[in-house]
């Protein structure tokens, strides 16, 4: 039966789990370890902003599979999982980060009013130029290490980085990324060994109901087709873009693959995360294409 399970980093097999309204503890227990993790206070209650429903159906190329959360105390919880690496990530996360920060701000509000903005990626791949498997950012100057704000927080948890070294069962992060990093019988009998939290326990059985779902299968098998073919294409239309654009310069190498992903169909959202580019950019770019 192990063998069969559903892979848990497929971000609708995630949002099943983790966002839902009925797995709220879930989600609760895996933030607390984070935060933990980091050194930080605990959460004792979340509320989810866009809970799972059956319209988050992973055909559509527009679908919000991440997990948007907001504690008792007003903070704001972004949690995306990130399966193949589509590039410019960091940039793309402090769009993304800007717009939720923002965003809270109705006309006329003051600034003060704004609350703090938590971004956590967990990322199937390894991004940064360290052996850490948990990396936390925040706004601090150079020299003294002083807070300018407390307000951005970004968290990169990659998962390829857990290995022989560096895995402590006693660490509860861990056990969640263990989970998170695809359940074999050798992996599903060394966390099988240890004193689970509930919380976990739970998500593992939530995962091997939706392993013999068959509705829940065909999910998540048109969701890793269209993550796959999402992948290839912006690899494909990426290193063509570099090798027109290598004398260039940055800028125009981004422009040749912003049109050579106009050529081939693909939508706005997806052109901006391999690229970078902003709307704005990218609208100029398909009106000097047309």
């Amino acid at each position: 039966m192990m063998n069969e399970l559903l892979d848990p980093k497929n971000d609708y097999v995630f949002k099943r789990i983790f966002g839902s309204e009925d797995n709220k503890d879930i989600l609760l227990a895996f933030l607390n370890q984070t935060f933990k993790n980091a050194g930080e206070s605990l959460l004792t209650e979340i509320v989810l902003l866009n809970p799972y429903t059956d319209k988050n159906t992973p055909r559509e190329k527009q679908s919000i599979l991440d997990i948007h959360a907001k504690t008792d105390k007003g903070k704001l919880i972004n949690v995306e999982m990130q399966l193949f690496n589509q590039y410019d990530l960091e940039k793309r996360t402090l769009f993304y980060w800007g717009k939720q920060f923002s965003g809270q701000l109705l006309e006329g509000q003051r600034y003060s009013q704004l609350k703090k903005c938590v971004t956590i990626n967990i990322i199937n791949f390894c991004m940064l130029p360290n052996d850490q498997y948990h990396n936390v950012f925040h706004l601090r100057e150079d020299t003294t290490h002083i807070p300018l704000t407390d307000d951005l927080e970004i968290h990169f948890m990659e998962i390829p980085k857990l290995n022989d070294t560096n895995i402590k069962m006693e660490d509860g992060l861990v056990r969640w990324l263990l989970f998170l990093k695809g359940i074999t019988k050798s992996s599903w009998e060394a966390l099988m060994m240890h004193e689970l939290e509930p919380a976990l326990k739970k998500a593992m059985s939530v995962l091997e109901f939706l392993s013999q779902d068959e509705q829940a299968r065909q999910q998540y098998e048109a969701r890793q087709k269209f993550l796959r073919d999402e992948a290839s294409m912006i690899e494909g239309a990426r290193e063509e873009g570099l090798k027109k654009g290598m004398k260039e310069g940055e800028a125009e190498s981004k422009r040749k693959i912003a049109q050579n992903m106009l050529s081939m169909g693909l939508d706005q959202g997806t052109i901006m995360k391999a690229t970078g580019l902003t709307s704005a950019e990218l609208k100029v770019i398909q009106e000097e294409q047309n």
